[in-house]
C-alpha cells in the first residue's frame, strides 16, 4: 500500500507542527508544502479540501483535515 505522506502547512499553525513532531517521532516520512509562501500548493490545497485550514494531510489517497493522530496512527498502521 502506498504510504507517501504530505503535508500542506504553515509556518505559524501549532497544529502543523503537532503533525511534523509526530511523523518524526514514529520516523514518518513526509513531503511539506508551506502554503503561505507557495501560492500554487496553496490552490491545489484549496482544490482538494475546498478550504484554507491547515494542516492538509494526504496519505496516498485519503485527506485529513487538522491534527487527528488517532486517523494518522489508523492510516499509517501505527499502535
Amino acid at each position: 500500500m502506498d504510504k507517501t505522506v504530505t503535508i500542506y502547512s504553515t509556518p505559524v499553525c501549532h497544529f502543523c507542527h503537532a503533525a511534523k513532531d509526530f511523523f518524526a517521532e514514529n520516523n514518518i516520512t513526509f513531503t511539506e508544502h508551506d502554503v503561505a509562501a507557495d501560492l500554487e500548493k496553496r490552490q491545489e490545497m484549496i482544490d482538494m479540501t475546498g478550504q484554507m485550514g491547515v494542516p492538509v494531510i494526504r496519505i496516498a489517497d485519503d485527506v485529513i483535515i487538522g491534527f487527528d493522530e488517532a486517523k494518522l496512527r489508523e492510516l499509517l498502521e501505527i499502535a
